[in-house]
């Protein structure tokens, strides 16, 4: 009987042995396949196979295709019903929200206004432009007396709220060769617009439309929205008679906007870059028969023009021409500027000399640098 229970023991062990090979064999078959399939679809995601109608939402709502039209339900459930918790700005189409439309952030921009055709047609114009140093527009809605617009969220915020928020525990520090990144994305930005056939002038650019991500890429907001709200809007809004640091003079002159006026307000960019001081404090500066350009040579001189912040982290080089480019941005007539592909070409001059020159030194500049010595050897 011994013999025959080791018999029948060892009979059954092969058969698990059997089952449980065959069972792996199954397996490993089922799941090529379903690797197969999804890799047919283009998704190398692995989230792919457990996501489900998320999963190609997703994809709809980032695809190549042009703008997704949302509907407004979806809209009120990314914000709360569009909560004060989920207000992040106001801009010049109206508030900003952020929102979680199938668990990826957004910002949805509000702007009252009924249902219009030329709403959806720039839309689908402007989704179409696509560039790395270009804050995409994924959608749009327009329901319930009110037009929106759907962008990709950028975590990191404006440049603003590292130049300026003192509110923030671990204040950015941004060095010299960090502004010259940023100064040299948002300028590929531009570039990009007046490079498309006919130009896309921005119009608004300041220093709250230039954004960055979680790697510190910059990317200008708001490209084309001047454009898009002159569409949809009754009459051409009127410019307001409140002083704007960023408007070139000449535009009030001509009452016409070029790929120059753009450029101006780039130089003013550069200014906020290199002074740290904000839109406000220069407001406040100006007098009312100084101009922005002559506020500037005036205080070449001054031991205040340049950003304390930026102590050790520039050499004498690099700063001299970040000057000089700013002032030649901001000069007059406009068509002396340079346009934005020379502006690009000079701040990649002068971040890759900057690089080179820092590595080799080890530092930049340890004190606080007078205009009139920035300028004094050249």
């Amino acid at each position: 009987m011994s013999k025959i229970a080791t018999i029948v023991g060892e009979a059954a062990g092969a058969l698990v042995f059997v089952a449980v090979v065959m069972g792996f064999f199954w397996f490993y078959k089922s799941c090529k396949n379903l690797f197969s399939r999804t890799s047919e679809t283009g998704s190398s995601d692995p989230s792919a196979l457990r996501a489900g109608p998320s999963s190609a939402a997703g994809q709809s709502l980032f695809g190549p295709q042009g703008a997704r039209q949302f509907i407004l339900e979806e809209l009120e459930q990314a914000t709360k019903q569009f909560a004060d918790s989920n207000l992040i700005g106001c801009g010049s189409f109206g508030p900003v929200y952020k929102g979680w439309i199938h668990d990826i952030v957004v910002a949805i921009k509000r702007h009252p206004g009924a249902p219009r055709q030329e709403f959806v047609a720039g839309v689908m114009y402007l989704s179409e432009i696509r560039h790395r140093n270009l804050v995409t527009l994924l959608g749009y809605c327009q329901e319930n007396g009110s037009q929106m617009l759907v962008y990709e969220y950028l975590p990191s915020g404006s440049i603003c709220n590292h130049l300026y928020d003192t509110r923030r525990q671990a204040p950015t520090r941004l060095e010299f060769k960090q502004r010259i990144s940023i100064a040299l994305g948002a300028a590929r930005g531009l570039s990009h617009l007046h490079g498309l056939k006919p130009p896309l002038i921005h119009k608004n650019f300041k220093t709250a439309n230039v954004l960055v991500d979680e790697d510190f890429i910059a990317k200008v907001a708001d490209a084309g929205v001047s454009m898009l709200l002159e569409k949809i809007e009754e009459a051409c809004p009127s410019y307001t008679s409140s002083i704007n640091v960023f408007r070139d003079p000449e535009v009030e002159a001509s009452g016409t906007f070029t790929e120059m006026n753009d450029v101006y307000s780039f130089g003013v960019f550069l200014l906020e870059l290199i002074t740290g001081q904000e839109e406000a404090v220069l407001i406040n500066y100006l007098g009312s028969n100084e101009s922005l350009i002559q506020w500037v040579q005036s205080r070449l001189n001054s031991n205040e023009f340049v950003d304390r912040r930026l102590v050790g982290s520039f050499t004498m080089d690099g700063f001299r021409d970040l000057i000089r480019l700013t002032l030649k941005c901001m000069s007059f007539p406009g068509k002396r500027r340079p346009n934005m592909n020379k502006v690009v070409v000079e701040l990649e001059r002068i971040h890759e000399k900057e690089m080179e020159l820092t590595t080799v030194m080890g530092e930049g500049s340890a004190k606080i640098t007078l205009g009139s010595e920035l300028f004094a050897s050249k």
